[in-house]
């Protein structure tokens, strides 16, 4: 029964089982990459050096003789660990300061508000460009400037979905029982607006891999040796005429992963639009 249920659910939502198949797929690839991978990412095969893609080396090697397959694994590990970390932030920031914003109103909405305004005046990848270059280039420093840099969409989401919700009548009736502000927050309000947030934390992890990957293959990001689909690019980019498979399988990749992230956050979007429903 419950198998019938799903495959009619995940039939009626055929973008929606796409997306997630893809995110699922290059998610455990990426958490499985020590048990698929048929080489260390770093291992340097001299005898190999340059090799197109074959029955040893699935992807070709680099021009260091390095397993273009293996670093890719290695590498999307990387790439969703910033992802999911930097969304992290970024929604745990936007949240708390939209619900705090559409809830108390008055000069509170007023000073999260412009402080909003003011992020959004400068644009968010040369903001990040900025950052970085005052900092030394780190996994760590990347995942949290892309984090501090992207929470403003999420503030202006929560808020008007707050603005909305405090005047509801479940809501008087808990500030009659004698709740707490932050009981009213956590309890009565967060759970009502966590469905727009979750579609824009998908969406959001799309956007933080293609961060990384330009800051990476603008050598700002994750550093050589370490693999990130960024950096094998930029390392590509040199040998592109005789290597090609070098560009072309990290640029799938992120296309792929990227694809699947937005498909699901789409599919999400439509899901929980009451408009859209039949």
């Amino acid at each position: 029964m419950i198998y019938k249920s799903l495959k009619r659910f995940l039939g009626k939502n055929f973008i929606f089982a796409l997306g997630l198949g893809i995110v699922l797929v290059m998610s455990i690839a990426a958490l499985c990459a020590p048990l698929i991978a048929p080489y260390p990412p770093n291992i340097e095969h001299l005898n190999n050096i340059l090799e197109p893609p074959s029955i040893n080396f699935i992807c070709g090697t680099d021009r260091l003789g390095r397993d273009v397959f293996s670093r890719l694994l290695y590498g999307g590990r990387i790439s969703l660990w910033v992802g999911f970390v930097a969304v992290g932030i970024s929604i745990s920031i936007g949240t708390f300061l939209g619900l705090v914003s559409g809830y108390f109103r008055k000069y509170v909405d007023e000073t999260i508000m412009r402080l909003v305004d003011v992020m959004l005046c400068f644009p968010s990848f040369f903001l990040i460009l900025a950052v970085i270059a005052f900092l030394e280039p780190s996994l760590a420093n990347i995942m949290v400037v892309i984090g501090l840099t992207s929470w403003m969409g999420v503030t202006r989401l929560v808020r008007a979905d707050t603005l909305s919700l405090r005047e509801r009548d479940f809501i008087a009736s808990a500030r009659l029982a004698g709740c707490s502000t932050p009981r009213i927050l956590f309890r009565h309000i967060l759970p009502n607006v966590l469905a727009p947030v979750l579609i824009t934390a998908t969406l959001g992890v799309a956007g933080a891999i293609l961060i990384e990957s330009s800051l990476s293959f603008l050598g700002l990001g994750v550093q050589p040796p370490t693999p990130s689909w960024g950096n094998m690019l930029m390392e590509g980019k040199v040998a592109i005429e005789i290597a090609p498979w070098l560009s072309i399988f990290p640029g799938l990749a992120i296309l792929i992963t990227v694809l699947g992230y937005n498909l699901l956050g789409e599919s999400l979007r439509d899901m929980f639009d009451p408009r859209l429903k039949s």
